[in-house]
């Protein structure tokens, strides 16, 4: 972007042709367009690195909640069959663990509803940041 906000002269001392101008232009856009994109690839790239490694993580401690879980519910089917018969505390468990499992899936789409669309926020506020510059030297040069 340097080049073109500087007034370099072409080989006969005056202001650079058009030709010249519209080059260093197609040029320089050419190569903001190629380094964006390597951004928002690189960006894109950690992002999705970030996310395998938390998945897998999340579903081996998933699992061993699993087991822990179905621990803890056969200690507390067998805690309520104490005081009432061994089907009616199954049930009972069973019963609240559905309602559990409702509330977790209502707020699990809430939290995914949230992360889309998976936008390389930097890679756009750099872009739009590059098009108004663009914008701006245009004008200018319009004006002188």
């Amino acid at each position: 972007m340097a080049d073109v906000a500087n007034h370099r002269t072409s080989r006969t001392g005056s202001e650079p042709s058009t030709a010249e101008l519209v080059q260093r232009a197609t040029e320089q856009v050419s190569r903001l367009v190629r380094d964006e994109l390597a951004l928002a690839r690189a960006e894109l790239t950690q992002k999705g690195k970030h996310a395998g490694i938390g998945i897998g993580l999340f579903g081996g401690g998933g699992a061993l909640a699993l087991y822990g879980l179905g621990a803890l519910i056969a200690a507390a089917i067998l805690l309520l069959a104490l005081v009432v018969p061994a089907w009616a505390a199954a049930l009972i468990v069973a019963v609240v663990l559905f309602l559990a499992a409702g509330i977790l899936a209502l707020v699990g789409k809430k939290q995914v509803g949230q992360a889309v669309p998976p936008v390389p926020a930097a890679a756009v506020r750099s872009v739009r940041a590059d098009v108004d510059t663009v914008t701006a030297a245009v004008k200018d040069r319009g004006r002188a």
